[in-house]
């Protein structure tokens, strides 16, 4: 039992502490994922040796060390939990009409495409994004047009294809490389009926794993560029998407900062999406970002769709005019600008461990 005490505990120490070198192979970012389930095992094991470890110096050595990696999680999470409190803000007469997105990570491989379309029709969403979404995807995905008449389709066999309808009004719909030509982001400015506009982004970087991408360059780098182009529009605007990331990572947050945007789950809770059908398994890597004139009232993840990631459901209005919100934003000191701009630049010198794809 002792053995197993001391090898569990500094494991657990280790998987704490490993997210904070400064790599981007993965891993070291891979342990940033499982911070929930990293806390749980820690009180695990420290609640249990009081029962089963003979009480020596290296026993409360190691309970010591466990307590301070549980602080930290409890640092890095607390803002993610409802405990955190925040003020809502409620619409006026000035707010725009309520805003309803759904976004999901659909699976290529998945084919319930009828499963799918009916939760759509059930929800009736203003605008959809599905991330994964091949051609066959969007061969069945043609029957939304009639009730959403503007969109922009990305069909890619790589799992990397982006999909994107909507029953408001799209005015301009741009589609980025930002760091590789297989890897698109899609960058569209509606214009509700009630006369606002306001800017969605929706993204899809590759991930850092032992079977994709070696490291996280590729994911930072397009992660980032999409944050300085909503900080270089200055418009009202919504980045939403299949992150493959976490709020606490370093590249998350340089993203908030470096956009200017605000991350909606905190105070809400973590809306974990991914693994779908591991609930003990599962890390909030879809997200959600926004400027200080959006204000969320609803952000939810909603039942399965076949997919191994849920559907992220986002409700929202438009406020130019309230500022309530501009405390929240942070902003970046100058050794930040320096990684920004070192992180975009490795990101777009990476080399893929994909095949190449060709783009419109």
């Amino acid at each position: 039992m002792e053995i197993g005490f001391y090898s569990l505990s500094i494991l657990l120490i280790f998987a704490s502490l490993i997210p904070l070198v400064e790599n981007q192979h993965w891993f070291f970012r891979i342990f940033d994922f499982g911070k929930v389930q990293i806390f749980v095992l820690q009180l695990i094991v420290l609640v249990l040796a009081f029962t089963f470890v003979p009480r020596t110096i290296y026993f409360w050595f190691a309970q010591a060390a466990l307590v301070c990696c549980m602080i930290y999680e409890i640092y890095l999470l607390y803002p993610y939990t409802p405990f955190y409190k925040i003020e809502k803000k409620v619409k006026t007469e000035k707010s725009s009409e309520s805003i309803k997105v759904i976004s999901t990570n659909i699976y290529q491989f998945n084919k319930e495409y009828d499963r799918f379309l009916k939760f759509l029709e059930n929800e009736n969403p203003d605008i959809i994004l599905t991330m994964e979404s091949n051609q066959d995807w969007e061969d069945a995905l043609q029957v939304l047009k009639p009730n959403y008449p503007f969109f922009c389709e990305i069909a890619l066999e790589n799992t990397y294809g982006m999909h994107l309808y909507s029953k408001i009004e799209m005015t301009n719909c741009q589609k980025h490389y930002f760091v590789a030509d297989d890897i698109p982001s899609i960058e569209a400015t509606f214009k509700t009926k009630d006369g606002f506009e306001f800017v969605f982004f929706g993204v899809h970087p590759p991930p850092p794993s032992p079977t994709e991408e070696e490291n996280a360059k590729e994911r930072d780098g397009e992660l980032l560029s999409v944050a300085k182009k909503v900080k270089e529009d200055r418009k009202p605007a919504v980045v939403i998407g299949d992150f493959n990331n976490v709020a606490w990572a370093k590249s998350s947050v340089l993203f908030r900062k470096t956009s200017g945007t605000i991350d909606p789950r905190i105070g809400r809770g973590l809306i974990s999406t991914f693994h779908a059908k591991y609930r003990l398994l599962r890390f909030p890597i879809d997200q959600m970002f926004h400027t200080t004139d959006i204000f969320v009232e609803e952000l939810k993840a909603m039942p399965t769709v076949g997919s191994d990631h849920l559907p992220l459901y986002c409700k929202f209005f438009i406020d130019k005019i309230n500022d309530d919100q501009e405390d929240l934003v942070e902003h970046l000191d100058k050794d930040d600008h320096e990684d920004v701009t070192e992180m975009i630049e490795e990101g777009k010198a990476e080399e893929s461990d994909r095949e190449t794809v060709v783009t419109e």
